[in-house]
């Protein structure tokens, strides 16, 4: 039997269960397990923390992959080899097109591919995009839901400071080759910065699986550069309450 080094999961703990929700933040799994349904705690080791929701429509996996494209790439390796055939992120983004409110979500069909990781598994060239079915799934739970979204491309990058063209650091330095980056994602309509969903597209498609990605955003960096502590709660509760009807209308179309 198969057990996932990194996860602490085996094959036996995860037996006919087929969608896993990625969040980044483990404090955040027990969020969403709970919109879905009753939760049990898998496995907590190092920043994967695993839960299994059970709901009306059946099982679902949530699991935390901490920040980034790497470690991100080790949970859905074991996570396929687990039998996950289907995954969603959920997470938080910053929006970079002014039109973004903050508390908005953000539906990637693509993602620009500053991550690093993805390079591990495809070129440059290969194409980082969602599955169109999953894009819908997550338009439809955000209408069901009544929460603004924007559909569109997100830009993932490997790192939170530089990569994002910012300038609030230790050094306030950005190498030259991401200097001006920013404007011009936005002059490409590039929606936000995070750190992971380019990752999981390339991979997802190179591996023959289905993936897709919502993002809830924590600020308009168009207009300030600060998290808003009253603004985290409100953007988890939305993600929560859209990933939870996502995941049902899967569960519900595995089953057709």
């Amino acid at each position: 039997m198969y057990r996932a080094y990194h996860l602490a999961l085996t094959e036996k703990d995860v037996e006919g269960v087929r969608l896993a929700l990625l969040p980044g933040a483990p404090e955040r799994v027990e969020v969403l397990a709970r919109a879905f349904g009753e939760v049990r705690i898998l496995a907590v080791h190092r920043e994967f923390k695993s839960a299994l929701a059970i709901g009306e429509e059946g099982e679902i996996l949530v699991v935390s992959t901490g920040i980034g494209g790497p470690s991100l790439s080790i949970a859905v390796e074991e996570l396929a080899r687990l039998g996950i055939q289907w995954f969603i992120r959920v997470g938080t983004c910053g929006a970079i097109q002014p039109d973004i409110a903050v508390g908005d979500l953000v539906v990637s069909e693509g993602a620009v591919r500053l991550d690093g990781a993805s390079l591990h598994y495809a070129p440059v060239e290969y194409p980082a995009v969602s599955d169109w079915r999953t894009v819908v799934f997550l338009q439809e739970a955000c209408e069901e839901a009544g929460v603004p979204y924007h559909l569109g491309v997100t830009c993932s990058s490997a790192t939170f400071y530089p990569g994002q063209e910012r300038y609030d650091t230790f050094s306030r330095y950005v190498l030259r080759s991401f200097q001006g980056s920013l404007r011009e994602w936005q002059a490409l309509r590039v929606l936000n910065y995070e750190m992971e969903v380019a990752t999981l597209f390339v991979l997802a498609r190179v591996f023959g699986l289905r993936a897709g990605a919502i993002c809830g955003v924590l600020v308009n960096r168009t207009k300030d550069e600060r998290v808003a502590e009253e603004v985290v709660a409100d953007v988890e509760a939305r993600l929560a309450r859209v990933s939870a009807l996502a995941a049902r209308r899967i569960l519900r179309f595995l089953k057709s």
